[in-house]
């Protein structure tokens, strides 16, 4: 296990060795989709403010992104796919390790959760297989609509995307950051095309589980091989039905994954504990067989708090503790937690997505 702590008993607050980089503490921020890039899905100034307010992290994981321009699914969410998405990038890492920060981008392709809105041409977007998600998302004169019927990739365009995740991650280590986490969960293409909800697929992707979990397998293996195993971590749900996200055995499958995973040796293995933003315990599910399985950085998510994220890092049941609407709350997230002060509540007059100007994004208080 890679751990700068050499105390007998670790806690939240001590430093952590992340392949090459050392955390200043075991806090991580998780990726949380704010949907505020400006034109050409640019990252602006005041996104820079933002991560650059929540440095003391000791990682932050910066919001999902595009691997391409076919992979977004939502408004004003960046990418990683033009020079002058790289570019602007570069402003929000270099303002993090100003402050000694450390930070990673997570890298997306939305699939099936599209709408044809998002796609060039106005074409059907791609999914393993033409089965629309009991989903909605967000387009601009139209409101909240259901996600359109994708198409399903042929067989021949799969290393065209594999690629586009490759060339993504390379563009992320060339924009400053310290490393990638690659979404593999919430109904996205990657998870769709491993669950039998979302994937009835007869070719080498389809079927059994070693077919369903080969394209992760294949993203990991290309982006591991194009920037080193330790600066790509992986985000997993095992259970999380979000995103009309469905399988009938998932037990089985994840302790695949993770199998295979293991002799990839990502840096982290990120795992989202039942249902996203929901209960914990919504289905069965033995995640300690997983993290048996897997001899890297464990991180756990999901409705912790700080007694909760001390007592697993203390009890050895996780490395890093990830947090999602408290760090957009409280930029200064691991002070409050390590003082006992009082977290800010998120504002009820903004939502988490979208929004115009700093209300909601860089204005949350800081202690003094």
């Amino acid at each position: 296990m890679s751990n700068a702590n050499t105390a007998s008993t670790p806690d939240l607050f001590q430093p952590f060795q992340l392949g090459p980089i050392e955390l200043a503490n075991r806090i991580v921020m998780a990726p949380l989709t704010r949907s505020r890039a400006e034109a050409g899905n640019v990252p602006g100034a005041l996104v820079v403010e933002y991560y650059e307010q929540r440095a003391s992290m000791g990682l932050i994981i910066a919001e999902a992104t595009q691997v391409s321009a076919t992979a977004q699914g939502y408004p004003s969410t960046p990418g990683l796919h033009t020079p002058e998405q790289v570019a602007a990038w570069r402003k929000v890492t270099d303002a993090v390790h100003a402050k000694g920060g450390k930070i990673f981008v997570q890298l997306w392709h939305t699939g099936r959760m599209s709408h044809s809105a998002y796609q060039p041409g106005g074409q059907a977007p791609v999914a393993p297989s033409a089965i629309a998600a009991k989903a909605k998302t967000y387009v601009a004169g139209q409101g909240m609509v259901d996600t359109s019927v994708p198409r399903a990739l042929e067989t021949a365009e799969i290393p065209g995307v594999v690629n586009d995740f490759r060339t993504a991650a390379r563009n992320a280590i060339e924009a400053g950051f310290d490393g990638v986490e690659i979404h593999g969960a919430h109904g996205y293409l990657i998870d769709a095309f491993l669950r039998d909800g979302s994937n009835k697929r007869t070719d080498e992707y389809g079927g059994s589980i070693e077919n369903r979990a080969r394209f992760l397998l294949e993203v990991m293996a290309a982006v591991t091989a194009e920037i080193g195993a330790d600066r790509v971590g992986i985000r997993l749900s095992p259970v999380s039905p979000v995103n009309d996200s469905s399988e009938s055995n998932p037990q089985p499958l994840f302790e695949y994954v993770v199998r295979e995973l293991e002799k990839l040796h990502p840096v982290y293995l990120h795992i989202v504990e039942g249902f996203t933003g929901g209960p914990r315990d919504n289905a069965p599910f033995d995640y300690e067989a997983l993290r048996k399985l897997y001899s890297g950085v464990w991180m756990l998510n999901n409705g912790y708090d700080k007694a909760m994220a001390d007592a697993a890092i203390r009890e050895g049941r996780a490395d890093l503790i990830s947090f999602g609407r408290a760090t957009i709350s409280n930029p200064d997230l691991p002070r409050r937690l390590k003082e006992n002060a009082p977290l800010n509540e998120l504002f009820s007059d903004v939502g988490l997505y979208g929004g115009v100007g700093a209300h909601g994004s860089t204005d949350y208080p800081r202690l003094p």
